[in-house]
């Protein structure tokens, strides 16, 4: 692959995918990348932090990866969110979902879904480094920034 280019234009262009209005996605479609991208950054956080059994290292990262603590985070971050941020965040979190919340509630699992389709948003026009310092952000705001090395 060329260097340089975004990971979704070289996956666009390694698919053949057309580039589509951004704006025309559905919040959910955008938080079904978005839980993907934020998933990948916690993942690899949490290697990078000590190679240990896969077991343990999902028990690390669901710490991060559940609705409770992305609506926590979410909420943290309301104050630093530009306008377009907050925007995309409240249409995710605003979105008809026809899924139920498993272990958290209705509440957090729609702040969540906010959050996701922000980082999904964020991804898909190509603004990694910002969904990184709101990741940081996020987790330092909410008070979830355990993801110290494991000895």
């Amino acid at each position: 692959m060329e260097t340089g280019i975004s990971l979704p234009e070289q996956i666009r262009c390694a698919f053949g995918s057309r580039e589509t209005d951004i704006r025309r996605y559905s919040p959910l479609a955008l938080a079904y990348m978005g839980d993907a991208v934020y998933d990948l950054i916690i993942r690899s956080a949490v290697v990078e932090r000590g190679n240990r059994a896969a077991n343990r290292l999902h028990h690390h990262a669901v710490k991060y990866v559940n609705a409770g603590a992305q609506a926590a985070m979410a909420a943290a971050l309301q104050e630093i969110l530009t306008e377009e941020e907050a925007a995309v965040y409240r249409r995710g979190r605003n979105a008809k979902s026809h899924t139920a919340a498993k272990n958290a509630s209705i509440e957090d699992y729609r702040k969540a879904t906010g959050l996701e389709a922000l980082i999904g948003y964020l991804y898909l026009t190509d603004r990694f480094d910002r969904i990184l310092e709101l990741v940081k952000q996020g987790l330092e705001r909410a008070g979830l920034n355990g993801l110290e090395k494991e000895e």
